[in-house]
């Protein structure tokens, strides 16, 4: 787990990066595939106390669920507001030059 902040002027932000890997980054039932709602629970929970502890300011804080690419079909990839708190999940391929999971690190968090 880690934790960025910014802070430019009147703009604050944190963002919460909660690393994840799993031989399969989503769970099935039914033929349904769904996140782990353990970790989206774990992610919302260090997202809300950050919040808390910012004093509900101007702060804005953000989490990341970031899971290593598995040999699954489908791959985790989205963004949801929580509680008036963005929440992200991204794949990130191991599998590449440091380059690229530079690159694809980059983008997870713009």
């Amino acid at each position: 787990d880690i934790m960025l902040s910014y802070q430019n002027g009147d703009v604050n932000k944190t963002l919460i990066i909660d690393a994840k890997y799993y031989g399969h980054t989503t769970q099935e039932q039914y033929g349904v595939h769904t996140l782990h709602s353990g970790n989206l629970y774990q992610i919302f929970t260090y997202v809300k106390n950050k919040t808390l502890q910012e004093g509900f300011t101007d702060h804005e804080v953000s989490g990341l669920l970031l899971y290593a690419r598995t040999a699954d079909e489908i791959q985790p990839d989205g963004d949801f507001s929580m509680s008036g708190n963005k929440i992200s999940v991204k794949t990130l391929d191991l599998n590449q030059s440091f380059e690229v999971i530079a690159e694809q690190l980059d983008k997870a968090i713009y």
